[in-house]
């Protein structure tokens, strides 16, 4: 199901506030690792990035394309392929690890002085630099600007009450003439306390309007039986395109 008028009426919930509490730790995000409680990766990549590629990437070549919290995202690899240099963020070593290995890439490992205890996991080939540690303290690094942003399962994942903080770091990255491909998932937040978290609308427009515009490509119906275990009984993915304002 795509943007229709119905399903946008349905998928703005009023209580926003009710997980604004919820936090997990680091240590717990690691654990789902460790346990294999990774639902939210997708072996054959994202269908929606996949859709709206072209407009993401205007045609440009060599973009360095972030991917903050990426997990052992496929994307990863697509865009490296295509001749652009990627860049993320994991806390999970395991996480990491495993993309290399199933993505068949040889790489090389160090340790990032600014961050102490934290490394680096950088391809072979160069154009893939992957750092295992708190998000919250990569600006440390000094790793540049970006041109792309590609935020599935980041700004979801993050505690509410750091979104401010994860937002001015996304914004902190963002070269002139950026586009940031943003995913958001609604449901009812008073039925599942998330992780993933409920983020409508007005919050993206709160963390980000001052600086980008921000326009809803697409909004797809996603429920599928394993989601009933959260009490929710519907949920839709929404993909906003950002831009420079």
């Amino acid at each position: 199901m795509d943007n229709t008028g119905t399903l946008l009426d349905m998928k703005e919930y009023p209580d926003t506030d009710v997980q604004k509490n919820q936090v997990l730790t680091l240590e717990e995000w690691q654990e789902k690792w460790v346990d294999h409680q990774i639902g939210f990766h997708k072996e054959q990549g994202h269908e929606l990035l996949k859709k709206h590629l072209d407009t993401f990437l205007k045609g440009k070549n060599g973009l360095r394309v972030f991917f903050p919290l990426c997990g052992k995202a496929v994307e990863m690899k697509w865009f490296a392929d295509r001749g652009h240099n990627v860049v993320g963020v994991e806390i999970s070593e395991l996480g990491i690890r495993e993309f290399f290995t199933e993505q068949n890439l040889s790489y090389s490992e160090e340790p990032i002085m600014e961050i102490p205890g934290a490394k680096v996991f950088k391809s072979s080939s160069g154009n893939i630099a992957l750092y295992c540690c708190d998000l919250f303290d990569l600006p440390r690094a000094n790793i540049g600007k970006f041109d792309r942003i590609w935020d599935r399962g980041a700004l979801v994942a993050i505690n509410p009450c750091d979104r401010q903080r994860y937002a001015d770091i996304m914004l902190s990255l963002m070269r002139k003439g950026f586009q940031y491909l943003l995913c958001v998932l609604c449901y009812d937040p008073t039925k599942h306390s998330g992780p993933p978290f409920y983020v409508p609308d007005a919050e993206i427009k709160r963390l980000f309007g001052s600086v980008c515009n921000s326009q809803c490509l697409e909004n797809v119906d996603i429920f599928e039986e394993r989601y009933k275990h959260w009490g929710i009984d519907c949920l839709v993915e929404k993909l906003y395109l950002l831009t420079e304002k």
